[in-house]
């Protein structure tokens, strides 16, 4: 078992489950990655350490054959990424434990707002600027990288603020590219890869206010993109906040598209925010 003060990570093993689980302290709810076996003793298990460690929501990343059985347990299904599992599709499919988690005042603004995204013209053209330089990122750069998260985020589901965390992700799957200005990091974003699944999250995307014109998140992502691709990882996907009108006309310009929207996923920024799912699959040729 992993643990930090965020969250631990368990493995169940019984005769007739195998279960990647991640209890998630910090944002209230409990995630299954992935399961094989029964799918009742997942359940009586995922509920023991609901109640457990008085948690509130839970989330279950299940396969296409994992969806009818999870669905007539009483969960439902917020969103999914195509592809996820080395091709099969992930269905989030969840469960809450109290109404106010379930509930959501800015679930309707978010869905005008998503539809204002969705009316934008899509493009990955991305503006160059010869006063930033777009690099990857280095283990030399956590604690300038930890700043920056500081700075832009009061609040983040993951302890991006600590920079021995920043340093520990940086040595593991995670690639980071990163905008300088004049010596300073302004601008950042990172990919979590899932070597297991050929899959990346795009994520930590944070840029301080005063260079958020500059159009430097997309060179960011595109550049993280053509890194990913040259390892054959084609299954991209981002949560981003609801909210966030920039983050969302973002990825749908790249050509991503929305599949879902989680609802109280996490804190960050304030408060418990709605995440909406953004995918996009560049091994198959498709044209939205």
């Amino acid at each position: 078992m992993k643990e930090n003060g965020y969250y631990e990570e368990i493995e169940i093993k019984e005769d007739t489950l195998w279960a990647e689980v991640i209890i998630d302290l910090f944002n209230e709810r409990i995630r299954v990655e992935d399961y094989r076996g029964s799918t009742s003793l997942l359940i009586e298990k995922v509920q023991f350490l609901t109640r457990k460690h008085h948690l509130h929501k839970t989330i279950v990343k299940a396969r296409q054959a994992q969806f009818l059985s999870l669905l007539s347990n009483g969960y439902e299904c917020e969103a999914l990424i195509p592809s996820y599992f080395n091709g099969d599709d992930a269905f989030f499919m969840v469960r809450y434990e109290e109404d106010q988690r379930r509930y959501s005042e800015q679930y309707v603004k978010e869905s005008q707002t998503l539809r204002a995204v969705q009316s934008i013209e899509k493009g990955d053209e991305a503006v160059e600027s010869s006063l930033y330089n777009i690099r990857k990122g280095t283990n030399a750069d956590s604690e300038n990288l930890s700043k920056l998260y500081k700075e832009v985020f009061s609040v983040y589901p993951t302890p991006l603020h600590d920079r021995a965390y920043v340093s520990s992700l940086l040595k593991k799957d995670y690639l980071w590219y990163v905008a300088e200005y004049k010596g300073e990091i302004v601008s950042a974003a990172s990919a979590d890869v899932n070597i297991m699944y050929h899959n990346a999250e795009l994520t930590d995307c944070a840029t301080l206010p005063s260079h958020r014109k500059a159009g430097l998140m997309k060179r960011l992502l595109l550049s993280l993109e053509q890194e990913l691709t040259k390892s054959q990882i084609f299954c991209l996907y981002t949560i981003a906040r609801a909210q966030s009108f920039g983050m969302n006309v973002a990825f749908h310009q790249l050509q991503y598209r929305y599949y879902g929207r989680l609802v109280n996923n996490c804190y960050i920024y304030k408060t418990l925010e709605n995440m909406n799912v953004w995918v996009k699959n560049s091994d198959k040729e498709i044209v939205f």
